[in-house]
């Protein structure tokens, strides 16, 4: 697959905004009691940087890396956990970060692999969700932007570990 053009999406300005509404939404459910946010490398990064800054409720951060993709733009279906977590979340407000979701495969996984761990509770949070795309049901408590099945790459997406850092979310055209 080669690139032709990256157009964009999701502006910068409209992305930090719909952050800061997810980030008081967010607070206000939990109120005082801490969140730990676990972020999935390597995607979802920046949007949990910005919506943790914008959460008020005490945070905790923990990170996991997971994979089912490789080098392709659709997933394996195969997901492995490459990085676990560093610390025990049993009893624990946990808010499982990622930056995009379209087949599911992958959260549902790894929400069934969390609740094993005793959280006090357990909800889903995604920058970009692909409902279109879902072949797993997955309930997500937190959605940033719905979006129609096209490769989007910026703000932490990427393809072949490329373009995570375009500040919007754009479209990536491929040449024929």
């Amino acid at each position: 697959m080669k690139i032709k053009a990256i157009h964009e999406y999701l502006s910068e300005e409209k992305i930090a905004k719909r952050i800061a509404e997810m980030g008081t939404q967010i607070s206000e459910v939990y109120g005082d009691e801490p969140v730990c946010l676990i972020c999935i490398l390597k995607g979802s990064v920046f949007f949990t940087v910005e919506l943790a800054k914008r959460i008020t409720s005490p945070v905790e951060l923990e990170f996991m890396c997971v994979s089912s993709y490789g080098a392709g733009t659709s997933s394996s279906g195969v997901v492995k956990i490459v990085k676990d977590l560093d610390v025990s979340i049993e009893g624990k407000n946990v808010l499982l970060v990622e930056d995009i979701i379209d087949s599911g495969r992958t959260l549902s996984y790894l929400l069934e692999n969390l609740k094993t761990r005793n959280p006090k509770s357990l909800r889903l949070c995604t920058l970009l969700d692909k409902p279109e795309r879902r072949v797993v049901d997955v309930k997500v408590d937190y959605v940033g932007f719905e979006i129609p099945d096209e490769f989007v790459v910026g703000y932490g997406l990427d393809y072949d570990q490329k373009y995570r850092n375009l500040p919007y979310i754009g479209y990536v055209e491929i040449e024929e």
